[in-house]
């Protein structure tokens, strides 16, 4: 796993490299917002939405029941890109102009 990450952030510097790409006026304060919560959050509001999917759907609300028990992947891959933006940081221009 470390290996990968050496070699996306190998990746993102080169990529990056001489460009003047930000981030958006919306992503930073989402991601300063979201890197401050534990990253098994997201874990816990996805295990939360297959629950709350699985009563819904033995009460008999079907309809509600997927609607709900699509916030998992949702979570997981929030989670996901939480990580990432933990492990590699702000967008490279912004860490060297801010």
């Amino acid at each position: 796993m470390a290996r990968v990450l050496d070699n996306i952030k190998e990746y993102a510097k080169d990529y990056t490299k001489g460009s003047a790409h930000r981030e958006g006026g919306l992503a930073k304060p989402i991601e300063e917002f979201t890197a401050a919560l534990p990253s098994d959050t997201w874990l816990w509001l996805a295990y939360g939405s297959i629950a709350a999917s699985i009563t819904l759907k033995v009460a008999g609300r079907d309809k509600d029941a997927n609607f709900v028990g699509m916030w998992a992947p949702v979570f997981l891959i929030h989670g996901v890109y939480n990580k990432l933006v933990k492990q590699l940081g702000h967008d490279k221009y912004d860490r060297d102009h801010d």
